[in-house]
């Protein structure tokens, strides 16, 4: 293949628009083809099957426009539910269970079977969601969400005190205005029982909002059981330099010198900082130096993940990024799940080498 100059992401500075931001919470394109029926579910977990029951009746409940029509609809939405001052019965849905069962394949598919516009219906991960409060501000988030019939919002966080208020504050606002809102837990693989204890610690940080919410709890395999994922070997810097020079649409870049650069972009802009590559290749992989440093590598692995975007690397392997400090730490969560997701794109990536 001719040689192709590779793309680099610290040339890149995205200014992203608040209208695109708000337009790309959708659900990313791993899951752009996903649905309740695509969906198979363990017949030795009985939980699976009545996970897809109840949200097929909660998408079919949230029909028509809730400015007009006097339908109530399934768990309380529906014009009735907006003029009722004190709502009866759950208002949302929340799906707690550990990785790899299929949480946000149900809220994927949620999305797409709630009967209503694209554009009045919203699908992030909470780091997404306050990344779009830092970028537009609490109030003009809370008008511009407050016209969506539905809200779902991956990956709820419970390590960070401060955002947790924040997102509760403004579902608050937005269960006022009659949005309907799904949300699934971020349980640690390795910890029994995690996904149970989330459930009450999800209800209990959102004090005000937990009378709104049905918790649903999907049981089945997942990586609690397998620990961390082996992370596969590394290449050396000139295959990885070779495979950019022969990727069309691949980026080359030094992995200190792009955590460098991350600090100078905004998470909110991650997503239009990975826009139209093909692959991303990394040199010289070592530990992230410190927890900000890694909270930031962690939101850009969600980008490239949810963008399927394959990650090619020198240096030490994904597994050895975090150290044991961090991994024992309040944010271990975020960091068990950018190592998975860090080591799938790798796993993908093994092709862009040549024999």
């Amino acid at each position: 293949m001719a040689d192709t100059a590779p793309l680099s992401l610290c040339a890149r500075e995205p200014h992203v628009p608040a209208d695109r931001l708000v337009a790309e919470m959708v659900p990313p394109p791993r899951f752009d083809s996903v649905r309740f029926a695509t969906y198979l579910p363990d017949p030795d977990q009985p939980s699976q099957t009545e996970a897809v029951r109840v949200l097929e009746g909660f998408a079919a409940g949230l029909d028509g426009d809730p400015a007009g029509g006097a339908k109530r609809s399934f768990l309380g939405f529906g014009k009735a539910a907006r003029k009722a001052k004190a709502p009866a019965g759950p208002r949302g849905v929340y799906l707690d269970g550990g990785y790899g069962v299929g949480k946000t394949h149900l809220l994927a598919s949620l999305w797409h079977a709630t009967p209503a516009e694209p554009e009045r219906k919203a699908f992030g991960t909470f780091v997404e969601l306050t990344n779009l409060v830092g970028a537009l501000g609490f109030q003009q988030t809370v008008k511009t969400l407050s016209g969506h019939r539905l809200l779902c919002i991956d990956e709820f966080e419970l390590d960070d005190p401060g955002d947790t208020v924040l997102v509760s504050t403004l579902l608050a606002r937005l269960v006022e205005a009659g949005v309907a809102l799904a949300a699934t837990s971020n349980t640690l693989p390795g910890k029994l029982g995690e996904g149970r204890f989330a459930a009450i610690d999800f209800l209990r940080e959102i004090q005000g909002l937990s009378a709104h919410f049905r918790t649903l709890r999907i049981d089945g395999e997942d990586y609690r059981h397998r620990g961390l994922p082996e992370a596969p070997a590394p290449f050396t810097d000139a295959q990885v330099t070779k495979a950019a020079h022969a990727t069309a649409g691949a980026s080359l870049d030094a992995f200190p010198a792009l955590l460098d650069h991350l600090a100078r972009v905004h998470p909110s802009r991650y997503g239009a900082l990975t826009d139209g590559l093909a692959a991303v290749c990394l040199t010289d992989v070592r530990p992230v130096p410190d927890q900000s440093t890694a909270l930031r590598l962690v939101v850009l692995a969600d980008r490239l993940y949810d963008r399927e975007v394959p990650v090619l690397a020198s240096g030490l392997p994904f597994d050895r990024l975090f150290s044991e400090e961090m991994l024992n730490g309040g944010y271990r969560k975020k960091y068990f799940r950018a190592i998975s997701r860090l080591t799938a794109l790798a796993r993908e990536s093994k092709g862009l080498v040549a024999e």
